[in-house]
């Protein structure tokens, strides 16, 4: 380590949105056996983990916020495949450069385009 350098000090990361860091009173549930339920929040992340599952919530901004009960990990894996779809059907439209001389022919053009 250099002397007199300082680094910041390192945050555990917080896993937003998920178990108890979600601060809704209520939530819809919803289930992997497909029930939906609007419960308390607390009510919702104890049947989760009764499952096995953690409570994340999907859409914060809806009334009452929507959470899904489902694997971190998984949800972690198909948030960032959504991610690595989205940004490969981003397409750049490359132009291309045509020199035109005095001999540049009509067949020279069709052939370059």
């Amino acid at each position: 380590m250099f002397p007199g350098r300082q680094f910041p000090p390192r945050r555990p990361r917080i896993r937003e949105n998920v178990n108890e860091a979600i601060r809704a009173r209520e939530v819809r549930a919803v289930f992997p056996d497909g029930t939906v339920e609007v419960m308390p929040t607390a009510a919702a992340i104890r049947k989760a983990q009764d499952m096995g599952l953690d409570l994340i919530l999907v859409a914060p901004t809806a009334e009452p916020p929507v959470a899904k009960a489902m694997d971190w990990g998984q949800w972690q894996y198909e948030q960032k495949k959504k991610q690595q779809e989205a940004k490969k059907k981003q397409h750049v439209i490359q132009v291309k450069e045509l020199k035109f001389r005095p001999n540049t022919d009509d067949h020279d053009y069709q052939f370059k385009k």
